[in-house]
């Protein structure tokens, strides 16, 4: 398949969309909660080689998963109506995984229209993001149950944020690469319904800068973010702040800085979870 060029940024009209579903398969040997419990069990590193595509594949209409889908390796671009690559808030997501869902073994390439939302519960496993859309994935779920793990993987060119964490519940990441970035994880500091206690775990995970921040809570809300095996690499000047705290607001104002680094209760880590080089 010839893939179409790049499309500059544009606003993409409202329309009705036909999305495809795609019905669960066999399930993961490792699920979501299975992810989540082992995910501070520490390792010898995270970064592994970008993978190859096997193959290509279009995608006009959001993709709906239940269950389990495998992508074997293919890359994944938007076209049509998903093919913007600007940064417009609202854009659909190439995938939209139903509570419960598991992604795994999938590049998603440019353009990339607003990457995966997950509406509940889900995992995604060994997802590449070849140049991040608005975002690379959203967290929607409702419950304070949800669990949300993104196991292996990476993400480059992200000019704001990575993952989105509008929901309530808990997103685990484990042995993840990043590389020039905004945030790696951002709480929604302005949605218009905020939820408590948001829990964010960051582990065995490779940073490599350009980036701002590795994760951005909402104190005032009571959210938290653990950093474990943290590796930065390139930033031997510290650039990069490992956890900021803001004050959220579902007013939509940009919400304000309250501070960064280690406080033992809102960003939870310590020197020693860092390594630079």
């Amino acid at each position: 398949m010839t893939r179409k060029p790049r499309q500059p940024p544009r606003h993409r009209r409202r329309i009705a969309r036909r999305r495809t579903t795609i019905g669960g398969v066999a399930a993961l040997a490792l699920t979501g909660g299975a992810l989540a419990t082992t995910s501070l069990i520490g390792s010898a590193g995270a970064a592994s080689a970008w993978p190859t595509a096997k193959g290509e594949q279009a995608v006009s209409s959001t993709i709906s998963v239940s269950g389990t889908l495998d992508g074997g390796s293919k890359r994944y671009y938007g076209s049509g109506d998903l093919g913007g690559d600007g940064q417009d808030e609202g854009q659909d997501p190439i995938f939209s995984l139903k509570d419960g869902a598991v992604l795994k073994n999938v590049i998603i390439g440019s353009p990339a229209a607003d990457g995966i939302h997950c509406a509940g519960s889900c995992t995604l496993q060994n997802v590449w993001w070849e140049d991040v859309g608005e975002d690379a994935a959203t967290f929607k779920g409702k419950s304070s149950s949800s669990v949300y793990t993104v196991y292996g993987g990476g993400a480059r060119s992200a000019s704001d944020k990575v993952f989105q964490f509008n929901g309530a519940g808990k997103l685990v990441v484990t042995k993840f690469q990043v590389e020039n970035f905004g945030k790696l994880v951002r709480s929604c500091g302005n949605c218009s319904t905020q939820y408590k206690n948001r829990n964010i775990i960051i582990n065995d995970v490779d940073v490599t800068a350009p980036g701002k921040a590795i994760v951005g809570i909402n104190s005032n809300y009571g959210d938290t973010a653990a950093l474990r095996n943290v590796r930065i690499h390139g930033d031997s000047s510290k650039k990069i702040k490992p956890c900021v705290r803001y004050q959220g607001n579902d007013t939509g104002a940009e919400p304000s800085e309250l501070g960064s680094g280690p406080d033992g209760t809102y960003c939870r880590y310590t020197a020693s979870d860092l390594t630079y080089d």
